[in-house]
């Protein structure tokens, strides 16, 4: 496909069909491109939001392309965020995951490099000792050991190298935020997912409607692609949507600075090890728990919300997701 045609069409208004955007990203993928090719055409979605079609176009290469991972044998949740909310929290959904696994889930989180935050799920996790790994069997051993394995995506997607050093640069959001947490490599039948807008969050309850997946798309009101307990929020999931506001987790409302991630790497290490250790503040606490007890009750619907929202305290406030850790840490 020539890609100056298509940018100049795209720069008109018109936008592209699944196949269209499936050709073309296979195609940055291969480097049929140029740097400036590619940068213009990840600007015109920086211009206007990306249509569904285009998104499943730019899914289905990325899937294509993966290294596939079989975790069949686990019934396994992801819990991720598109990130590019550009709000630096600290690492709520990796701590989250954690907490899942400590109260008996199976995770398996898909994880990057921050872009739009100092400091991304496989920033932290490396940071920790975690060693990246995409062999099958040892990622089987580790969620059969420790609950839970991350999948680092640049092990699975040799298609990402080609715009890995051009995202860094730009530092900014493109359409590959909104494709992470699409395209787990393991193909998790449960998903929480964190969107940055509500645009967005209808986008994927389109896509997501067409797959067999149980999923929860989270957005709070405010901007936060978690929960982040600042405001109310949108959850909507197989069986319908619902705002909920903290008190309905049984949380106060909590202020912005609160759930900050620090501007370093260590920073967002040593916060992390604070909360995971039991000794977070309240708010950070809460925020853990109640983005675990979400994913939970996506988990285990037949629980309802109350006990799954305790479950996740119980595996944060008694240590159970620190054991995950350790033990995670010790198998990789």
């Amino acid at each position: 496909m020539n890609i100056k045609q298509t940018i100049k069409q795209l720069l008109n208004h018109k936008t592209l069909s699944r196949q269209e955007a499936k050709v073309i990203l296979l195609n940055i993928a291969k480097e049929s491109y140029n740097k400036s090719e590619v940068v213009a055409f990840l600007t015109v979605f920086m211009m206007r939001p990306v249509t569904v079609e285009e998104l499943s176009g730019f899914r289905d290469a990325l899937l294509e392309l993966c290294l596939r991972i079989d975790l069949s044998d686990f019934r396994t949740i992801d819990m991720c965020g598109t990130g590019g909310d550009g709000q630096n929290t600290f690492n709520i959904s990796t701590l989250a995951s954690l907490v899942v696994a400590g109260a008996g889930a199976k995770v398996s989180k898909h994880g990057n490099y921050g872009v739009s935050s100092s400091c991304g799920s496989s920033n932290v996790m490396e940071y920790l000792g975690y060693q990246f790994t995409n062999s099958e069997s040892k990622l089987k051993e580790q969620l059969d050991q420790a609950n839970i394995c991350f999948l680092h995506a640049p092990l699975f997607h040799s298609a990402m190298k080609a715009v890995g050093p051009i995202r860094k640069e730009l530092g900014l959001k493109t359409f590959f935020n909104m494709l992470g947490p699409m395209v787990n490599p393991s193909f998790p039948e449960n998903q929480l997912v964190g969107v940055f807008s509500l645009e967005l969050a209808r986008v994927y309850q389109y896509i997501y409607q067409q797959t067999n997946k149980n999923y929860t798309i989270v957005h709070a009101l405010d901007g936060y692609d978690e929960v982040s307990l600042t405001g109310d929020f949108k959850a909507i999931s197989n069986s319908g949507e619902h705002i909920y506001s903290p008190t309905d987790f049984s949380m106060k409302q909590i202020e912005p600075t609160e759930i900050f991630g620090g501007n370093t790497v260590p920073e967002a290490a040593e916060i992390f090890k604070t909360v995971l250790n039991g000794n977070g503040t309240e708010a950070k606490n809460n925020v853990v728990i109640a983005n675990a007890g979400l994913a939970l009750n996506c988990y285990y619907p037949e629980k309802g919300l109350e006990q799954n929202i305790e479950s996740a305290r119980q595996s944060l406030l008694e240590g159970k997701a620190a054991k995950v850790l350790s033990t995670l840490l010790s198998l990789s």
